[in-house]
């Protein structure tokens, strides 16, 4: 039986910091953190990966997006070869490989929230499994499977996405980020799953200017680049929000718009009190960054530097030593805007956005 890891809105980490320069701060690793690393480096020690990941080779293309590079060339080369996707509403096959199949050696523990008051005798927990990514991009990569025995395809979910928000929340690490990629995103598996990781790197999405669009419910969009939209929220927030997102995801999926969502610690968008510095720096809520972009169907290239929520968010995991040490900011940025919505379509999404998540 694996490890069943059991929180509360009690558990939730309030006052985290970003890293400063080049040295991580020092925290206190929360519980979630402890399970989360200790059973991954159990579970590379038992030599359950494709690969052994040590420290990798990293460094911050100079520039004002503050894009970091990492050198990861056994990602490109031992992985699982990616499933062929053709449509962002593809339905789940039981004959392709798919989280049912796993070692189950590879959980590190199942994930689940006790109990709330308020909810009725019939309210059911969600039960996230938390399994190693057998071809690690990062330290502590892993997957958050929800219940993967229902079979679900990789369409978020309500649940999926306030697990994801809530495992940001667990982390007293600022540098532990979860993301996902839709089907014609470069995801690699039909089967809903979120990644989850850490990187020991201020990325700019934690602290990108934002316009306010709807502040009440925490949607912005980015003024930065590349463009997309934003939710916020703190430790009270993630339900509410979960179901935000979720009302904007389920619009996109229906439209047929591929997108990628990254969630991580970051400062507040606007309107709190603390000092510029303070703000800058304070890392007590969640921004979830969320891309509509340009499908990508078929096979996905490994040898590529394919564009999903990774790169999305400022981190740029080469998997050959010549993109890695050639690239500039200018040649990443022309990369990434091949796969980024025209201003007017985006301009057009936020209005239908707007009327989504305003509309009772």
């Amino acid at each position: 039986m694996p490890i069943q890891f059991v929180y509360g809105n009690q558990d939730f980490v309030k006052d985290v910091y970003a890293n400063i320069g080049t040295t991580p701060r020092m925290v206190s690793a929360s519980r979630f953190d402890a399970a989360v690393q200790a059973g991954w480096a159990d579970r590379m020690a038992r030599g359950l990966f494709r690969y052994h990941l040590g420290d990798l080779q990293t460094r911050v293309l100079p520039g004002p997006c503050g894009f970091v590079a990492q050198l990861n060339v056994e990602r490109g080369t031992e992985r699982r070869k990616p499933q062929k996707i053709l449509s962002i509403q593809q339905e789940f096959n039981a004959k392709q490989f798919n989280f049912n199949m796993i070692n189950q050696d590879e959980i590190i523990f199942e994930m689940m929230k006790e109990s709330e008051e308020g909810h009725g005798s019939n309210h059911q927990p969600c039960k996230t499994v938390v399994l190693v990514n057998v071809s690690p991009l990062e330290f502590g990569h892993c997957l958050f499977v929800p219940d993967p025995s229902h079979c679900y395809p990789q369409v978020l979910t309500k649940s999926a996405i306030q697990v994801g928000v809530e495992s940001v929340l667990l982390s007293s690490d600022p540098g532990f980020r979860v993301g996902f990629n839709s089907l014609g995103a470069f995801a690699s598996v039909n089967h809903l799953h979120l990644h989850g990781y850490y990187l020991k790197h201020k990325l700019n999405i934690e602290s990108m200017p934002v316009r306010p669009i709807l502040t009440e419910i925490g949607f912005y969009t980015l003024m930065g680049f590349p463009a997309g939209f934003l939710f916020y929220t703190e430790s009270g927030g993630a339900d509410d929000v979960a179901t935000a997102i979720c009302r904007v995801t389920d619009f996109l999926v229906e439209a047929n718009v591929a997108h990628n969502l990254f969630m991580t610690r970051g400062c507040p968008p606007c309107g709190h009190t603390q000092s510029e510095r303070d703000d800058n720096l304070l890392r007590k809520g969640v921004r979830i960054a969320v891309w509509p972009r340009v499908a990508c169907f078929g096979t996905k290239e490994e040898s590529a530097l394919n564009i999903a929520l990774c790169e999305l968010a400022g981190h740029l995991p080469f998997k050959n030593k010549m993109d890695y040490e050639r690239s500039t900011e200018s040649h990443v940025i022309e990369n990434i805007q091949q796969y980024l919505l025209p201003d007017e379509d985006m301009l057009k999404l936020e209005k239908q956005l707007t009327q989504q998540l305003v509309t009772p």
